[in-house]
């Protein structure tokens, strides 16, 4: 011990003794002192940072403090039943005696567990609305909101929408912190993008990055998407959570994450999501703008095929009887290339428009038909229940086909100028029975002449159940007659 004391004491003479800048550096290490030289050296000495990022830095502090108050964290509790694996077997009144006989004090009865999920939400109104996903509070038997003040309330549910994954619950609260909504409508690709949540549950995380995309549709997600993607940070326990510009101002409600991948989040465009929380705060319900018309993409196999010069648009494959596009004018095969003054290239271009404004509103459309361009007034209805329009569309037409008018390109190679094409034939209908295939084309039933499928349709309403009709159709390059039992 006495040895190591003064072998150590010698090295600190020996180091006092030198000169040498990169020796006395080490006197100074040994004797605890700081060297300013060795600092500047190894890069320790402070950073003034440019005003330009102080003010940056600045910008995220004061969106912080506005937001982190009015984020919410949602947790909710579900009563889940489970039932045995022989439950089954006790519906049965022989095999329900058999059990209880022999095995009734042992086995288990069905029991009732508590499944608890966490979400994110955000308060647009002080006395206590709050915004989240329709997936975070769906099937919830009790919703608890924890504020970030610490301040804990039971919440209710006033609506959800699970066609969008929009909900809203409430409150009871009185000047409580809110955040402003923004317009998502004015994004670009590259600016700021703050999510604020819950995630894991770890209460009043704000991540930042920026705006990947917008309009990100076809993700199988929802059933209307019109995804803002981000690469800010969103995990299990952001949902329901507010997406911020800059400003603090809520742009998106993070909904998604890619599993699979970092950095590809998804939040609803909160403009898209206004019109549903301003139906359900004041009406107690969703109401969505109709137009009645099947959709789908034009391909430019497509357009070769149909003689259409357009490029992009969206192509009518059916028009549903009454509805406004019927009232309009429109009809199968019309293409619709812009809406609103919007060039449309996706089926979800159209739909993005429609369902985002009131019923009753009246849109511009521009369509090709037969090569060229025309402008349609066209005014929306709320769009009836689908149960309602799958049954009205079955009930009208009891042979169970469905069509549309020909194509241009389709009445060059008939025989007939006029008629209908069969689109989808029900199994086990009065037409399947009989043989008619999906592309026959029908001239005529009983004789009388179809123009278009509001002739078809007229016709097949007073059609009486058992009587025989006969068809004239073509199919291919052959034209026959065809005898339906209805």
């Amino acid at each position: 011990m006495r040895k190591n004391l003064f072998l150590f004491i010698l090295l600190i003479f020996f180091v006092s003794g030198c000169q040498d800048t990169g020796l006395q550096d080490i006197k100074n290490f040994f004797l605890g002192k700081k060297s300013q030289k060795f600092l500047e050296d190894t890069g320790k000495q402070p950073v003034t940072p440019s005003p330009q990022i102080l003010n940056l830095q600045e910008a995220f502090e004061k969106v912080a403090e506005v937001s982190l108050p009015a984020v919410v964290n949602i947790s909710t509790d579900q009563k889940v039943k489970v039932r045995p694996f022989f439950s089954p077997f006790e519906d049965n009144p022989l095999f329900r005696d058999f059990f209880n006989d022999f095995f009734g004090d042992i086995i288990p009865r069905e029991r009732e567990y508590k499944s608890t999920s966490l979400g994110s939400g955000f308060i647009i109104s002080k006395d206590g609305y709050i915004v989240t996903n329709d997936h975070v509070v769906k099937n919830a038997d009790e919703i608890t909101v924890k504020l970030n003040d610490k301040r804990v309330f039971k919440a209710k549910i006033i609506g959800r929408d699970p066609k969008t994954d929009v909900a809203v619950i409430k409150i009871n609260g009185e000047n409580l912190p809110t955040l402003k909504l923004g317009n998502s409508d004015k994004l670009k690709i590259g600016q700021w993008a703050i999510a604020v949540g819950n995630p894991f549950g770890l209460n009043g995380t704000l991540t930042m990055g920026v705006i990947s995309a917008t309009g990100r549709s076809n993700l199988g997600i929802e059933t209307y998407e019109d995804f803002i993607q981000t690469d800010a940070s969103i995990n299990p326990g952001n949902s329901g959570g507010p997406l911020l510009n800059i400003y603090g101002e809520v742009i998106g409600i993070n909904t998604a994450i890619v599993a699979t991948g970092q950095g590809i989040g998804f939040a609803i465009p909160i403009n898209m999501a206004k019109n549903i929380i301003d139906q359900i705060i004041n009406k107690g319900k969703i109401e969505r703008s109709w137009l009645g018309v099947g959709i789908q993409k034009l391909t430019p196999e497509l357009a070769e095929s149909m003689n259409i010069k357009a490029k992009t648009g969206v192509l009518i494959n059916r028009i549903y009887e009454n509805s406004p596009a019927e009232k309009a004018g429109l009809k199968e095969g019309d293409v619709i290339i812009e809406c609103n003054g919007k060039k449309l290239e996706d089926p979800s271009d159209l739909q993005k428009i429609v369902i985002s404004v009131p019923v009753g509103s009246t849109l511009e459309i521009k369509i090709l038909r037969d090569g060229k361009e025309k402008q349609i007034s066209i005014k929306t209805e709320k769009m009836p229940d689908e149960e309602k329009i799958e049954k009205a569309e079955t009930e009208k037409n009891i042979l169970g086909v469905k069509v549309r008018d020909m194509l241009p390109s389709e009445k060059k190679n008939a025989f007939y100028k006029s008629g209908v094409v069969v689109t989808d034939v029900e199994p086990h209908s009065p037409a399947d029975t009989a043989g008619i295939q999906e592309g026959d084309i029908i001239f005529t039933i009983n004789q009388k002449t179809i123009k278009s499928t509001k002739d078809f349709n007229q016709i097949v309403k007073g059609l009486k159940k058992g009587s025989v009709i006969n068809l004239f159709l073509q199919r291919a390059n052959q034209t026959f007659y065809l005898a339906i039992r209805v």
